[in-house]
C-alpha cells in the first residue's frame, strides 16, 4: 500500500509505569503529526498484561490480538510484574506472544547515545555510538519455551530446552539486516552487517553462519563479517564503535541488547521495534518498574523514541515521507533536550521525572 495518510495504532499501556509513559507519548505523537501534517494517528487502547491476567486469567485478549493484526502498528509500553506469574512460574509476557502470533521475526534494538548523560565508557568515541542490533525474535532457544521437558530420574534427571534455527528464519532475518544496513548506508553509515554466533561450538550456529555467508553474496554492496558471541560481548565493551548492524539469534540478541542498553545509560533511554512482513510492535526496552509506580519518576524517553521508530516504519511501509520526517523531529527534539536543558532521569542519578522530561522535549519540538 502506498501514500497512506491515516494510521490506526493499537496501544497497550500494559503494566506498572506503562500507564505513566503512554499518555505523554500519545500526546507527543499527535503533536508532531499536527506539526508536520500529511498524516493522522488514531489510537485504540486495550488492557493486557500481568494485572489483567490477575483479574481475568487472560494475559492477551483475543480482540486485542485481532486488532493488533489489523492495525497499521502497535505501540506497547511494558508488560509483566515479577509478583504475578503463570502456574509454571513463568512471568506474564504477552509481548512474546505478540512476536510469535504476529510473526515479528526481526527485533530492532538501536544503540545510540544521547548527549549530556553519564556513560560507562570514557573513550570519546563511546559518547557518539550509533549502531543497531537485530535479534531474531521467533526462533532460537526461546522457541522451546513452551516445550520444556525434564527427563530421567535421580542423578540422571536433566532439563531440556530445544533451540530452533531454520533456513526460512535465517534467510528472512539476514535479508532484513542487509536491507536495514543499506538504508543506513544511504544516510552515511558504514554499511556493514556482522553476524554474531557460536559456530565454533554448536552445529545449529554453524548452520546459521553458512546461510549468512550465502545471503551475504546476494548483498555484495554491503560489507559482511562474523564474530563469535563471546568476542562480540568483549568488543561491545572495548570498542563498540566498530559495529554498524549486528544480527544474531534470539537468546544472544536478548543478552547483547541489554549490554547495548548499558552503553546508552540504561533501559529508560532505549527504544525497540519488533517487525514482521505485515505487522510491527514498538516498545521501550524497560519493564514495568514496580518499585517506582505512581511516584512520577518514570523516564518517558525510551517510549518517545519508540514512537519515533514507529513513525519512521509507518512512513517507509506506507510511502508517507511526512511520517518519516515526524519521527526524525522527535529524535532531534529528544537529543536537543538532553544537550541543552540539563535534564537527568532518576535512574541515572538525577532528579527529573516524567513531567519534567516530557516538558523539556515538548519545548524542543516547538523550536523545530
Amino acid at each position: 500500500m502506498s501514500g497512506k495518510t491515516q494510521f490506526t495504532i493499537t496501544v497497550f499501556p500494559g503494566d506498572g509505569i506503562g500507564h505513566e509513559v503512554t499518555p505523554p507519548c500519545i500526546t507527543l505523537l499527535n503533536k508532531v503529526a499536527e506539526k508536520v501534517g500529511g498524516f493522522s494517528l488514531d489510537f485504540i487502547s486495550f488492557d493486557a498484561g500481568a494485572a489483567y491476567y490477575k483479574e481475568t486469567g487472560i494475559s492477551l485478549p483475543e480482540d486485542a490480538l485481532e486488532h493488533a493484526k489489523k492495525s497499521d502498528a502497535t505501540l506497547l509500553a511494558c508488560m509483566g510484574m515479577p509478583s504475578i506469574r503463570y502456574p509454571d512460574g513463568r512471568e506474564i509476557a504477552p509481548q512474546l506472544e505478540l512476536r510469535e502470533k504476529l510473526d515479528l521475526f526481526a527485533g530492532v534494538r538501536p544503540v545510540k547515545t544521547l548527549p549530556g548523560l553519564p556513560l560507562p565508557l570514557q573513550d570519546e568515541r563511546a559518547k557518539n555510538l550509533d549502531f543497531v542490533l537485530i535479534r531474531e525474535s521467533t526462533e532460537g532457544l526461546f522457541a522451546g519455551r513452551n516445550n520444556f521437558t525434564i527427563k530421567g530420574e535421580g542423578a540422571d534427571e536433566a532439563a531440556y530446552d530445544t533451540q530452533k534455527i531454520s533456513r526460512k528464519g535465517c534467510e528472512r532475518l539476514f535479508d532484513f539486516a542487509f536491507d536495514f544496513a543499506r538504508r543506513r548506508k544511504l544516510k552515511g553509515y558504514k554499511g556493514k552487517v556482522t553476524c554474531v554466533d557460536k559456530a565454533n561450538v554448536l552445529g545449529s550456529f554453524y548452520y546459521m553462519r553458512q546461510i549468512f555467508d550465502e545471503m551475504a553474496s546476494n548483498h555484495s554492496d554491503i560489507e559482511a563479517d562474523q564474530v563469535y558471541v563471546d568476542a562480540a560481548a568483549l568488543q561491545m565493551v572495548s570498542k563498540p564503535w566498530i559495529f554498524d548492524v549486528m544480527v544474531t539469534e534470539n537468546m544472544f540478541g536478548d543478552i547483547l541488547s541489554d549490554l547495548g542498553l548499558g552503553l546508552m545509560g540504561g533501559m529508560g533511554m532505549a527504544p525497540s521495534a519488533d517487525i514482521g512482513e505485515n505487522n510491527a510492535v514498538f516498545q521501550p526496552c524497560h519493564g514495568s518498574a514496580p518499585d517506582i509506580i505512581g511516584q512520577g519518576k518514570a523516564n518517558p524517553t525510551a517510549m518517545f523514541l519508540s514512537g519515533a521508530l514507529m513513525l519512521d516504519w509507518l512512513g517507509g511501509q506506507y510511502d508517507n515521507p511526512a511520517a518519516i520526517e515526524a519521527g526524525q523531529l522527535i529524535n532531534t527534539a529528544v537529543e536537543n533536550a538532553y544537550a541543552s536543558s540539563n535534564i537527568l532521569p532518576f535512574e541515572l542519578g538525577g532528579t527529573c521525572g516524567t513531567d519534567e522530561i516530557t516538558q523539556s522535549i515538548m519545548v524542543e519540538l516547538d523550536k523545530l
